[in-house]
């Protein structure tokens, strides 16, 4: 019997550390044109509990609640323990990268604590990515880690990449998510998505952008509040339908699901097994 190859797929996930919903859907112009075009799609994504930035980074790589993940606040330092994108992409022999915060580095590299002295250049494979450029400062300018992610895109070529931006949470920390700074914060990482984004399709890549999580008035998260929990999903796929489907609401639980089914991978077992998102057949 002649085995049949599994076309394997590209895909550049964009988390947009603290990126609200409300204010995607007032700053995205761009990729709010495509929707409108039916060139993308969109969707209302509820992030679990707590809406906190490295449990929801663990729950958007593994498609895992933080119950079984263990990630269950910003100061559990340690490897992650589950079966995540990383992970079951170095199972297919696909090339991961990532450039992103420094926890990034610590939960899927197996190299923690972080030390920015030897830990800011991944240039050899370590744990399940193969190469990565990580921050540690909170401010570092998004538009430095998107030329980061850029590098590692052209030179490496990765299958799977991870671009994690910081300021609209460092920013919303300090001035709240109505303030001016904040919708700025958020209206500069989307310009520079709108910059890059056409030469990523042309180069074979899907596209994700999202947030792990939103923040509030005062400036905070972790709770249980729709301004906390709520995120865009965009999805850049000739996979997905295209349109408009934040009518309904589905879990960021669904994340990682999506992303296997983009590249042609297997999903772990403890991933949700039903697609919420419509894709095309």
């Amino acid at each position: 019997n002649k085995k049949v190859a599994v076309k394997m797929g590209k895909v550049i996930f964009v988390m947009v550390d603290a990126l609200g919903y409300e204010t995607a859907t007032k700053r995205a112009g761009y990729l709010e044109h495509l929707v409108t075009h039916n060139k993308a799609a969109k969707y209302k994504m509820q992030g679990d509990l707590p809406a906190a930035s490295r449990p929801m980074y663990e729950t958007l790589m593994t498609g895992l609640p933080a119950w079984m993940h263990g990630v269950t606040m910003n100061d559990v330092v340690r490897e992650s323990r589950c079966e995540n994108i990383f992970s079951l992409c170095k199972k297919q022999g696909l090339v991961t990268a990532a450039a992103a915060f420094g926890w990034i580095c610590e939960l899927y590299t197996g190299k923690y604590p972080f030390d920015p002295y030897t830990d800011r250049i991944l240039d050899q494979p370590r744990g399940n990515l193969d190469c990565g450029i990580f921050y540690q400062n909170c401010d570092y300018p998004d538009s430095e880690l998107y030329a980061d992610g850029e590098y590692l895109r052209k030179k490496y070529h990765p299958d799977f990449l991870l671009i994690h931006p910081m300021n609209v949470d460092t920013i919303g920390h300090g001035y709240g998510c109505l303030s001016k700074e904040y919708q700025g914060a958020a209206d500069a990482s989307f310009q520079q998505i709108a910059r890059l984004c056409e030469d990523w399709r042309e180069d074979g890549y899907d596209v994700i952008v999202t947030g792990d999580h939103g923040m509030d008035t005062l400036g905070l998260h972790g709770g249980n509040e729709a301004v906390q929990r709520d995120v865009p999903l965009y999805i850049l796929s000739d996979q997905v339908k295209k349109g408009d489907f934040t009518d309904h609401e589905i879990s960021n639980l669904q994340a990682a699901p999506l992303v296997c089914r983009l590249l042609g991978i297997p999903l772990s077992e403890g991933m949700i097994q039903e697609n919420q998102i419509e894709m095309e057949n």
